[in-house]
């Protein structure tokens, strides 16, 4: 490996822009701003190579950049302006951050004579995203701009992936020099040792009621891969972490159903009775153990494996039996290689945890004219395997965790950091990443809103996704914890909301109203056949809260605890 020799002076934007060809950056996602126009300028010589995709706002943008980051395992590379173009885009980061998706934010910056004066738009932004990013940095002279992108991309890429912040001063991209290219980034991931992988076998084998806990997060297909086979040599039992189902193929008999938010409390059970639990790749976060209750802290009550590529995540919140800093990949396939079979007495407990995986998976009752889970099993029998499906934050999304099945890897495009707004942007990021699958956008109503002019985006790329927008009037999720806390006292949740479909079509969407179940799957095929973005409105009963209970029954169970 070498470098390029540069024989001509370049300005920094002409450097900065020559890196990211140089890493084989193929995308960007931006609001344009003034404070990085020599940016622009300069990828205007290189729209053969990197594609500009012009968003409607920067937290669109960032949600975009990263989902494409997710859905490739490359860094997604997002440009806004100084000032509140950075703090539209910080959402997006905090996702990054919490999913472990790799993702570079570039953010223009006033001169370096200007520092420090409170210039227009001026904000530090190691203060703003250094508790946030893996790394901030402000580029402060062009001959160091190939040595700073490239350490932005070794460290958005190696152990946990994440976001790294590199700030752009004007002059800095209008200056001038002469510096040679740097090559592409390596993607460097700690591995498991043999010692360690033989102190897991001796652990598994003793094991009775294992449960493996796999939080996917930025894992490659070869990952999911090297789990599956794992899985089925030693027939261990996988639960999937919050938002990480697409890690282990959910029709597999392995697959036990996923330890998020409305987790069943039979799987709940079985992770407090389990006498090894192998954690790998999670952090065992709050919506896992339901806010740390099933696991005790800082020593569990069962034998605990933690494998992870953070080594901070080893020992932060709980003291494992064995703690092993390795990708997950590394670590399947040196145990799947070094182990040998290991025939434990645990078949009833697998099979037992899949029969309550089926049984939690019926059909409930309807409450109204449409039955969310009938909508999401129809979506699942009718989309194919590597269909991929993105959803923001909301009650909405249980019903979509509980019922539809994830067969494929980098399928299940979800925040596990809670954010709203995010499925428009996220889908349109990972329908260009695979312009060959179907992408559905599954939102609620006030999810929908906070980033529906992404529409127009969805139009002028032409990604052909199918939005769903699930209207129930409200902004269910925290009218449920009004109802169980303060039952009866209803404030700030209810929505007035526009003509979805109308208000889609203003954008040249296509789009039709669904209010009863056996409605929606002709207007589903309808959808995954056109060929231009399509728009569904779900119109459910603002009783229909969640899979569990009614909105009257939540109020009455709450006006109940009260009482007590």
């Amino acid at each position: 490996m070498g470098s390029t020799k540069v024989t001509k002076m370049r300005t920094g934007a002409e450097i900065l822009v020559d890196q990211l060809l140089a890493h084989q950056v193929e995308r960007v996602f931006t609001v344009p701003g003034e404070s990085f126009l020599d940016v622009l300028n300069a990828l205007h010589d290189h729209t053969d190579s990197v594609r500009v995709t012009t968003c409607r706002v920067e937290t669109g943008a960032s949600n975009m950049a990263e989902a494409y980051g997710k859905a490739t395992g490359k860094p997604g590379i997002c440009m806004v302006t100084r000032g509140p173009g950075a703090t539209h885009a910080s959402i997006g980061v905090h996702t990054a951050a919490h999913d472990g998706t790799p993702m570079l934010l570039f953010i223009g910056q006033v001169a370096r004579r200007m520092r420090g004066r409170g210039a227009f738009q001026e904000v530090d932004y190691n203060q703003m995203f250094g508790g946030m990013a893996k790394w901030t940095v402000e580029l402060d002279d062009p001959s160091r701009i190939p040595e700073q992108i490239a350490r932005a991309f070794s460290v958005a890429t190696s152990g946990t992936p994440g976001p790294v912040i590199i700030s752009m001063p004007e002059d800095v991209l209008s200056g001038k020099a002469d510096v040679p290219d740097a090559v592409r980034y390596s993607h460097v991931q700690p591995s498991a040792g043999r010692e360690e992988v033989l102190r897991f076998g001796e652990l598994l084998t003793y094991a009775k009621r294992p449960l493996m806990v796999v939080g996917c997060g930025s894992w490659a297909a070869d990952d999911c891969m090297a789990l599956a086979q794992f899985a089925r040599t030693f027939k261990v039992p996988v639960a999937a972490a919050f938002r990480s189902q697409d890690a282990f193929d959910n029709d597999d008999d392995l697959y036990v159903g996923d330890l998020g938010l409305g987790q069943n409390p039979k799987l709940s059970q079985r992770l407090r009775e389990s006498d090894l639990v192998i954690a790998l790749g999670t952090q065992l976060e709050e919506n896992v153990t339901k806010g740390y209750t099933l696991i005790g802290i800082p020593t569990a009550e069962m034998k605990l494996v933690h494998i992870h590529p953070n080594i901070v995540e080893l020992g932060r919140v709980y003291q494992p039996d064995l703690a092993i800093n390795s990708s997950p990949r590394a670590f399947l396939r040196l145990a799947v290689e070094t182990l040998d079979e290991i025939t434990g007495d645990w078949k009833d407990w697998a099979n037992h945890a899949r029969i309550e995986y089926e049984a939690f998976q019926s059909t409930p009752k309807s409450i109204g004219q449409v039955n969310m889970a009938t909508v999401m099993k129809t979506m699942r029998d009718m989309l194919p395997d590597n269909a991929v499906i993105a959803n923001g934050a909301g009650n909405y999304t249980v019903w979509l965790h509980r019922f539809f099945r994830y067969r494929q890897p980098k399928t299940q495009i979800a925040p596990t950091s809670g954010a709203m707004g995010y499925s428009v942007p996220a889908a349109i990021g990972a329908k260009l990443a695979h312009p060959g699958r179907h992408v559905v956008s599954l939102n609620g109503d006030g999810c929908f809103m906070m980033c529906s002019q992404e529409l127009a985006t969805a139009v002028h790329v032409g990604a052909n996704v199918v939005f769903i927008v699930v209207n129930n009037g409200m902004l269910g999720t925290i009218r449920m914890h009004q109802e169980r806390h303060f039952p009866g006292r209803v404030i700030a949740t209810d929505l007035v909301n526009p003509d979805f479909v109308t208000f889609a079509k203003s954008f040249g969407v296509a789009g039709e109203r669904i209010d009863k179940t056996e409605l929606f799957e002709a207007a589903f095929r309808r959808a995954l056949d056109a060929e231009a973005p399509y728009l569904l409105e779900i119109a459910i009963d603002p009783e229909a809260l969640t899979p569990l209970q009614s909105l009257t029954e939540i109020r009455d169970a709450g006006f109940a605890a009260a009482r007590n």
